[in-house]
């Protein structure tokens, strides 16, 4: 016999194969072929090789296809369809030899047919080959998870530097970015959005201002009010912060150049740069402005106090249907309990 076939690691725990047949003398043979390599388990029926895979998960599933409650193809296609066991091979062990049972077993998720008589040279080949390949599989899934995390950490720290950098020479600093990202969050998802766009809210709301870096200090910082022209300039960082944000085409950037372009129209259509009103406004432009408003009403500035939570719903009611899409405002209130529990993480952080 060819130990090339049959190699593993010593230092590895054997791997698992379940049996799973109605006869006993097929299980006496395959038990045979494969204990001195594997740890075999036995099922004797469709139920309960599922009930034995369930409790522990097998590396490899060899499978008989006519048997009683069960055949074959419908224990394979259960295994298939559940996410848990669905990565694991199943090789048929069958004296059906037709293009039409193979087709049959090919779909329902089988990676092989062994033929009956059963020998034992190609069965433990291919059982050593197919254990081999789906090892490799998790090993590479686990590299791919790996570098996605990666990356997921790489874009982060970029959104936070970016969206830092976008209030360096501003008021807007400290803990307000990620606090009033929470509460966009926290209302997109009430609104209707699905966990992964609430999540790209999260990350693309504290970009709303990168605009602000093509604006001059001495109108950032101005300790007065600003001048007409001055002031025409200011409301150009809208626009500056969509054309930084839209270089990029992937959905956070395109949220963020979004968000960034209309975070200052207003629902009555006085905001700017566009003048849009209603619903023509972005939706994830309408949560980032009340967010926006409510974080900075309630968080301490050199030139003001912080308002009370009960203070700032009042102010957003009261701009409701002119400042603020009307539905937006009484759903956000409606969060009261977690709204003040972001609010109160936050503040135990410290400004950052």
């Amino acid at each position: 016999m060819n130990e090339a076939l049959i190699a593993h690691d010593s230092n590895e725990s054997p791997k698992s194969v379940l049996v799973v047949d109605d006869m006993p003398d097929n299980i006496d043979i395959l038990r045979g072929i494969l204990s001195k390599r594997y740890e075999v388990r036995v099922a004797k029926s469709g139920p309960m090789a599922l009930k034995s895979i369930s409790s522990k998960l097998p590396d490899l599933i060899l499978l008989d296809i006519m048997m009683p409650e069960m055949n074959g193809f419908e224990v394979c296609a259960e295994i298939k369809r559940n996410p848990k066991t669905s990565h694991i091979p199943v090789i048929f062990i069958t004296a059906m030899t037709s293009v039409d049972d193979e087709k049959k077993g090919f779909e329902a998720g089988a990676v092989d047919f062994i033929t009956k008589p059963i020998t034992p040279l190609t069965t433990l080949a291919r059982v050593n080959n197919h254990i081999a390949l789906a090892q490799q599989d998790k090993r590479n899934k686990l590299i791919i998870d790996q570098r996605t995390e990666q990356l997921k950490e790489a874009l982060v720290a970029a959104v936070k530097m970016l969206s830092e950098a976008g209030t360096y020479n501003d008021e807007d600093t400290g803990s307000h970015m990620w606090r009033m990202a929470d509460y966009s969050a926290l209302l997109a998802s009430k609104m209707g959005l699905d966990d992964e766009e609430a999540e790209r809210i999260r990350l693309a709301a504290p970009m709303h201002d990168t605009g602000k870096i093509g604006i001059p200090d001495s109108i950032l910082k101005a300790p007065r009010k600003l001048t007409p022209e001055e002031w025409e300039t200011m409301k150009r960082h809208p626009e500056i912060g969509a054309e930084i944000l839209g270089k990029s085409q992937s959905p956070l950037f395109d949220m963020a150049a979004e968000i960034a372009m209309a975070h200052h129209e207003r629902w009555d259509g006085s905001g700017y740069p566009k003048g849009l009103k209603g619903e023509a406004i972005p939706l994830t432009a309408r949560i980032v402005a009340l967010a926006d408003v409510f974080d900075a009403l309630t968080m301490e500035r050199p030139y003001k106090k912080a308002w009370s939570i009960e203070d700032a719903y009042q102010y957003i009611r009261e701009n409701a249907g002119s400042h603020f899409d009307p539905s937006l405002v009484e759903v956000f209130i409606a969060q009261d309990a977690d709204i003040r529990a972001i609010k109160k993480l936050w503040d135990a952080k410290g400004d950052q």
